[in-house]
Parts: structure tokens; sequence; C-alpha cells
């Protein structure tokens, strides 16, 4: 909804800044308006997506009021750039500088205040979802130990939690509803407008008749499963069971979504290629000139259906950075890292080398971070469905890497799992698009890089 609105403004900035700078000239802004929406079109695209790129658009962001104005400043600032480029391989789309000028100041204003708006009145109780929680036990709780800021409770508002009978209570006094009412006079009385259905024990314990009931007058009901997975953009391990993995959708790998992923994946690398060879020029003489050695590092990693491929990176680490031969995790500010390394892992630039494993079919250009075969064995023993993330190709960039940090340990990768199965589950053309857009905010602010 915010990006339709903050195109439509882009696009009417554009309209403003024609009446404003051909106020004088009906001819001339007669001519500008005769040229259609391309133009204005097009700026909104390269804005909006710019702004995508700086994860402005990304709902589990907390931002403060100088961090959007920098980023809102940084996504004009591309976008610009990105429009003067367009224009100068295709001159016809071009509005002039002026215009231009005009429009970004109204844009960057509109847009600005639109942010401010929406912060403060959709921020209000009134403008949420209003959800009651049926039961209050670990299940339930995981709601307020995993979405308990601001910013993960933007869509729903909970207004307590209701207490299973016979199922021992975990969350907080102060947060249940003790009633003696029914469940749909209860859902009735306070407005609800969705149940989220989170026993412990499942077996004996749902009131079916009443939460059918509540269904009947148009009220949803979900899964704490299913909850989780639409607000968080995770599959809760915790909670999840097979037949909802089963039974919930997902999982397409049907002709029509190879093929679109297969081209994505060659369209994606081979620009990307086209536009960093000189960057990887640079990056391998840099490596070379530090201290010798081989510029590229080979590694064995585990992709789909459990195959084993070797990615290949430009190499950060000293040569006998593991000289003992067992496999360690990176740490920070890791001793075995050399300087050219440092930067070039802080930039994501060592692992432009894997856009070839993309061209040769052992990686996609979005998917779960490959893991070295020594984990893998490890966390298919100690995670649950860890196996399920092989399900698809590895990835260069990916879903968890956007949601959560480096991984260092059997914890992390628990926790880069849930984000993994998300994807794994719901991924699409679309998704992968938001994905590698996103990807840029990550390289640009350095989030979890090691």
């Amino acid at each position: 909804m915010l990006w339709v609105v903050e195109s439509v403004l882009i696009v009417l900035s554009v309209v403003a800044a024609i009446w404003l700078r051909a106020h004088a000239d009906p001819e001339g802004r007669d001519w500008l308006f005769a040229r259609g929406p391309v133009p204005a079109l097009l700026v909104a695209a390269c804005l909006t997506l710019s702004m995508a790129a700086f994860g402005l658009y990304q709902s589990h962001l907390r931002l403060r009021r100088s961090e959007l104005l920098l980023r809102l400043l940084l996504a004009f600032a591309f976008g610009g750039v990105a429009l003067l480029v367009l224009y100068y391989l295709i001159p016809a789309t071009h509005i002039g500088r002026g215009l231009l000028a005009i429009t970004f100041a109204l844009g960057f204003a509109g847009v600005l205040a639109v942010r401010i708006a929406m912060d403060r009145l959709l921020g209000g109780e009134a403008y949420k979802r209003r959800v009651l929680v049926y039961g209050a036990g670990v299940h339930a709780d995981l709601i307020n130990l995993r979405m308990r800021r601001r910013a993960d409770r933007q869509s729903f508002a909970v207004v307590g939690f209701l207490p299973v009978p016979g199922q021992p209570v975990v969350v907080e006094s102060r947060l249940l509803l003790e009633t003696l009412e029914s469940l749909p006079c209860l859902v009735q009385r306070l407005g609800v407008q969705e149940i989220v259905v989170a026993p412990d024990e499942r077996r004996g314990g749902l009131p079916m008749d009443e939460i059918l009931a509540c269904a009947q007058r148009g009220v949803s009901v979900v899964n704490l499963p299913s909850f989780f997975e639409r607000e968080a953009g995770m599959i809760k391990l915790e909670v999840v069971d097979p037949s909802s993995l089963v039974f919930s959708g997902g999982f397409d790998h049907s002709l029509v979504r190879r093929l679109s992923k297969r081209a994505f994946d060659i369209a994606a690398a081979s620009v990307l290629l086209l536009v960093g060879w000189p960057a990887m020029l640079l990056v391998a003489l840099a490596v070379h000139l530090e201290g010798g050695g081989p510029v590229l590092y080979r590694q064995v990693r585990v992709g789909e259906s459990g195959r084993c491929f070797e990615l290949v990176k430009f190499r950060s680490m000293r040569t006998d950075a593991e000289k003992d031969g067992v496999a360690q995790w990176a740490t920070q500010q890791d001793a075995r890292t050399t300087r050219v390394g440092r930067f070039i892992r802080k930039t994501r630039l060592d692992e432009l080398p894997q856009l070839f494993n993309v061209l040769a079919g052992d990686m996609s250009f979005v998917g779960p971070r490959p893991e070295r075969p020594q984990f893998v064995d490890q966390f298919n023993d100690e995670i649950r469905y860890y196996s399920v993330r092989h399900s698809v190709k590895p990835g260069l960039t990916g879903w968890a890497q956007l949601r959560y940090p480096y991984g260092a340990s059997a914890a992390d990768a628990q926790e880069k799992l849930k984000f993994d199965l998300f994807y794994v589950k719901n991924h699409g053309l679309l998704f992968d698009f938001i994905i590698l857009v996103q990807t840029v905010e990550v390289v640009l602010f350095g989030r979890g890089a090691r």
C-alpha cells in the first residue's frame, strides 16, 4: 500500500512540476502532457525501486527520524543517477533537468510527509487488526517473545490471551482474558477480527463449535505457524509440524517456476558480471599484491538435494587459515582475515566469483546460503527440518541474509533456518526480485558481514 501511495505521489509530483515549470508557456505545457504518462511512470519506478534497495519498504525495520531522512536522501540520489543513465540510453524519455529537479524536490517532501503521517496515524491501535490469542502457554507466549517490538506489530494488536482450560499458563497475568462468556460473545464484545489458535496441546483442547461460530460471523481463524509466517516472514520451528508444512501449500517446483527461476538467475548474474568485472579485476589485483598466493579460494559446499559442489570466492584469509583441516566459523575481527580480505568481506566483493557458480547451475541468485558438508552433517542431526532447505538451489543472497545477521553457531543456523524455510515454502519470481533489490541495502550498510 505504501509503495502504491508513494508511486502515485511521485507521478503527481511530475504533473505539478510541469505546471510550475511551464505555467507561462501553454504550448510547452501541452507538449509535455501530450507525451503521456510514460516519463512520469519511469520517474516513479526508478525512485521507488531505489527506495526499496535502501530498505524503505521493509516492514520489520525500525528507523529513527534521522535514519529515515538519510536513507531517503540516498535513495533519491541513486534514483536520480539511474534516471540520468536511462535518459542517456533512451533520450526520448527525458523530461528536462529543471523539471526533474522540481519533481525531486516535491517528491522528496511528499514522501517524507507521507512517512511521518503514516507512522503517526497507523501507529494507533484503531488502525490495526484486533487479534485474540486462544492459548496462554509456552506456544502462545512466543508472540510476546518473538514479536514484542512495535515494528513487529504494525498490522495487528493483541487484545488478550484466553487460557485453555486444563493447560499451564505462561503468559503474564496482565495480558490474560479471564471471562465466563462463550468465545463468540467475547469476540463480539471485544471487536475481535482474528483468532490465533495457539494451545500447547491441541488434542481435546479446542472448542471447535465455538470457533466455527466465530468463523461464520466473518472472524478470521489461523493457527500459530501461519500467523508467524504471515507476520514475521518465518517458519517458527517450535510450533510447526510436518502436517502444517505439507497441507499449507507452497513449495512450488513446477516447470514454469523452474524455468523462470533459471532465466532470472542467468539474467541477474550476466548483468552483474557485465557491471562488476572492473571491480573483480581490482579485487584480484589487490589480493595478489597483498601477499601473493592464489587469488581465488575454492571450498566444497552442499547444494540442492544434498549434492556437493565447489564454491569459488576471492581469497580473504591467509592461505593457512585452516591448516589443521578442521572447518571453522568466521568470527568478529577474525585474525585469519587479511587487510584486503576484511574490506572485501565487508562489502561482499569476495562473493562476486560465485556468479560463475550461478551461471554453471550449481547455485541460484536467490536462495539459502550453502554450508560446508561438515556443518550440514552436524545440523541435520541437531536441527529439525534442516534438510528441507536443500530442496532448492543455494543462493548468492537470500531471505535469511536480509532478516538475520551472520551465523556462526548451531544456534544461529537454527534461527536462520526459520527464514530459509519461509523462502523455500514461498519462493517465487517476485519474491526473488524483492530480495535482490533489498540486498543492495545490506551491502551498502554492511549488515551481517564478518
